[in-house]
């Protein structure tokens, strides 16, 4: 319990002395230690104890909140390429929908029924549900992203790997922190955290909250608005008891309000298919001519314009979602039982938005959506030692969850007035069980070894209606149609899985802080029901669950007195019953579908490598170099729209670029008066990759890209102050973040954020 509180103390200003970007995540978090001029030690609680990033066997990357703050991040996609072999994106047309995608593996589908593949995690609690896992990163103490397979410690849906949040937990010390920013496109921020005892060295509360804002950088055409605004209100309150030296219970609730613009769709269509609006014209009393396809070349990558232009006239500006959120943590150590850590975890949230689906000023197609969803987490851990050269982490873990979704879409570009209206309503249960062991078996070989099992059930039901309505999307009745037509659907079912999944490796102490690791890691990942459907084979049988084994080898090392540190990881994954979401235009309905497939088998290999240095005192260099080569290697795929089957062997996988690296430099200057200047500069590339299709379309592709960052911060005496310019994608670079190729509908573009840049300010007490 020490050595976490310990943790929770190692927040402060003097961590920018090395990194202040979130393209430091590779560096993971070399600052320079004063003492010894070296790179130091960065405690993470990635195996849910608390220990050195460089014992730990795994592949991780750490970003410090510090590093968050600094660089103006406010959510955890602004991380977005600056992790090794990591994707985090978002779906263009449901932009509070995380897609998180980790060496290939992860979840391209917005409603929640497709699950994910890595699990995010904060203070200890899975978050279930994909929306509103693009978290709002304040008060953070560290994110760790682990890397692979994390099924032993932190159940199933982690076949990809985990992001791990972990915030800023109360100390017992009074004091705080205010901080404001203000930039480019209006944004203007305040955050701010006050921690006071209210009974000393027992019981102590601590507030945290942000607000955050901006215009949008994408022009309606309708009416020459901004589109893509944000504004979010958040607060964050714990209460932390201490009775004894081996009990703590930690009370936290938070509340989240994101009150932002409708989502955004570009539209990529070509001539002939269903949602294409020719270039220069003017619908519904525009301001502005319709733009050109950034997708107009048939056969060729989407290219982004110099201008961010897309349409809305059909449905309000308007995506709102609320989400309440509750921890309640019980650590007792020193029991007969060994240290017991009981960790609670609620979290309801309620999501309502409406999106223009044509991306344009004329009346084609839009929804309105509102999902409701809640969870509740129970896990229970033993931490104990046999002996001095064992020692185990067991425990057991229960999930529930619910989610009601409606979708009211209307498809006039097919037939004036017509409107499908979906609603899904699903349960899922979890329990588990699980053991991971370390065995020293000699003074320098550890051997690991861990055991889970699963039991998942669902309990789905979906319906789809399809008819001629004339009430808007904003009427009070938008679920009412003058006529019904038939064929309505009523699909679903009941489903449950078992799984057992595993880890078992070797460790070495090559020398002094140099460790040589070897592991094989099985994950899994539940089957469950579609519940989107457009046509009556999208959702009345399950899709199956899929598997995946790792084999992973990794150096951890540093050189020259911890000047230099190097860490190396090389994998293999056999992917089985991959899942694989599609959402496709059923030319023989008119219709759009939706559906998972399970992919036969499918091959991953690849590597990270993150390196820094301190060639001289105040310098730190860092750079990253990660590659991914992944296939099909057994997948029979039936395409809808050519009317065949088609054998993909050989095929990439979707979200998973072949080369990434980073580059950065970080200099601080020491002032006579104890003050001192932070500069830091880094250059993150990223390669081409494919997004959503699951045949590998020029439509679908992304094209590489380049950014660079810097900041220049000047902080005063003793960290009381600071005050700093930030720039983040300071060349300006025009880029597609996401597109989904969808023949004879369109294709639907997201546009990567331009240039942004500011001031900000802070004060400690």
């Amino acid at each position: 319990m020490k050595a976490i509180n310990a943790i929770r103390l190692m927040s402060g200003l003097s961590a920018l002395a090395l990194v202040t970007a979130p393209t430091f995540a590779g560096a993971q978090e070399a600052q320079a230690e004063a003492s010894t001029g070296g790179i130091s030690e960065i405690i993470v609680t990635a195996q849910k104890k608390a220990e050195s990033i460089q014992s730990v066997p795994i592949s991780i990357a750490a970003v410090s909140g510090e590093q968050l703050s600094a660089m103006n991040v406010t959510t955890l996609q602004a991380l977005q390429g600056s992790v090794p072999n990591v994707q985090i994106d978002n779906f263009a047309n449901t932009p509070n929908n995380a897609v998180f995608t980790i060496r290939g593996i992860g979840v391209i589908e917005p409603d929640p029924y497709a699950g994910n593949t890595v699990s995010i995690v904060v203070d200890g609690v899975p978050q279930f549900f994909s929306m509103g896992a693009l978290l709002d990163t304040y008060d953070t103490g560290r994110v760790e992203v682990l890397r692979g397979p994390q099924g032993t410690l932190f159940g199933a849906n982690t076949t990809g790997g985990v992001v791990n949040v972990v915030t800023n937990q109360p100390t017992g010390e009074f004091g705080g922190y205010l901080r404001g920013t203000y930039g480019n496109w209006n944004r203007f921020d305040v955050n701010a955290s006050i921690e006071a005892p209210l009974v000393k060295d027992v019981v102590s509360l601590k507030v945290s909250g942000i607000h955050t804002q901006r215009d949008g950088w994408v022009t309606n055409v309708w009416n020459g608005e901004d589109m893509g605004r944000k504004n979010v209100d958040a607060v964050r309150g714990q209460l932390r008891i201490t009775p004894n030296s081996d009990l703590t219970v930690t009370l936290q609730g938070e509340y989240v309000a994101a009150r932002n613009g409708a989502p955004i769709v570009v539209n990529g269509g070509l001539p002939g298919e269903a949602n294409h609006v020719p270039e220069g014209t003017f619908w519904n009393g525009a301001k502005l001519p319709m733009y050109r396809s950034p997708c107009a070349v048939p056969n060729q990558p989407c290219v982004a314009p110099d201008e961010y232009l897309s349409g809305n006239n059909e449905v309000p500006d308007q995506s709102d979602m609320t989400t309440k959120f509750f921890v309640g943590t019980i650590q007792y150590d020193n029991t007969a039982l060994g240290d017991i850590t009981a960790i609670t975890g609620y979290k309801r949230f309620t999501l309502f938005e409406y999106t223009d689906q044509d991306g344009t000023a004329k009346t084609n197609n839009a929804t309105r959506r509102r999902t409701q969803g809640w969870q509740f987490s129970q896990e229970l851990r033993s931490s104990f030692d046999v002996g001095d050269r064992f020692n185990a982490v067991a425990g057991l873990f229960y999930l529930k969850t619910d989610y009601n979704h409606y979708q009211m879409y209307h498809l006039d570009f097919a037939l004036p007035g017509l409107i499908q209206y979906n609603v899904q309503d699903q349960a899922t249960e979890s329990f588990s069980a699980f053991v991971q062991s370390y065995t020293q078996l000699t003074d320098r070989l550890k051997l690991s070894a861990g055991i889970r099992y699963t039991h998942d059930k669902i309990d789905a039901r979906s319906t789809l209606d399809t008819g001629l309505g004339s009430e808007a999307l904003t009427s009070a009745q938008w679920d009412k149609f003058d006529v019904v037509f038939p064929g309505s659907l009523d699909v679903g079912g009941k489903k449950s899985w078992n799984n057992v999944g595993w880890k078992i490796g070797l460790d070495y102490e090559l020398a002094q802080n140099q460790l040589l690791y070897a592991s094989w890691a099985r994950g899994f990942k539940s089957g469950g029901f579609t519940g989107r459907i457009g046509v009556a084979a999208d959702g009345d049988t399950p899709y199956g669950p899929e598997k995946v084994d790792t084999f992973e080898a990794g150096l951890k090392a540093d050189f020259f007195d911890r000047k230099v540190r190097a860490n190396l990881s090389v994998f293999y994954t056999n992917y089985r019953d991959m899942q694989v979401a599609q959402i496709y235009f059923d030319p023989d309905t008119n219709v759009q579908g939706n559906r998972i497939l399970n992919a036969a088998q499918s091959e991953i290999k690849g590597f990270e490598l993150e390196m820094q240095a301190v060639p001289v005192d105040g310098l730190t260099l860092r750079g990253s170099l990660a590659f991914l080569d992944t296939k099909y290697k057994n997948f029979l795929y039936f395409d809808p729209v050519a009317g065949s089957t088609l054998d993909l062997e050989g095929f990439a996988l979707q979200n998973a670029p072949r080369w990434a690296s980073t580059l950065g430099a970080n200099f601080t200057t020491k002032l006579p008066d104890d003050s001192s200047v932070v500069a830091d500069v880094s250059w993150m590339y990223t390669a081409s990759k494919f997004y959503t299709a699951v045949v590998n379309t020029p439509r679908s592709t992304i094209q590489p890209t380049y950014y660079v960052d810097a900041l220049l911060t000047y902080y005063g005496p003793d960290k009381k102050y600071s005050i700093g310019l930030w720039g983040k994608n300071l060349f300006d670079k025009r880029y597609i973040s996401t597109v989904y190729d969808s023949p004879g509908y369109m294709g639907l573009v997201g546009y990567a954020p331009p240039r942004q840049f500011g001031v900000s300010a802070g004060f400690n007490f």
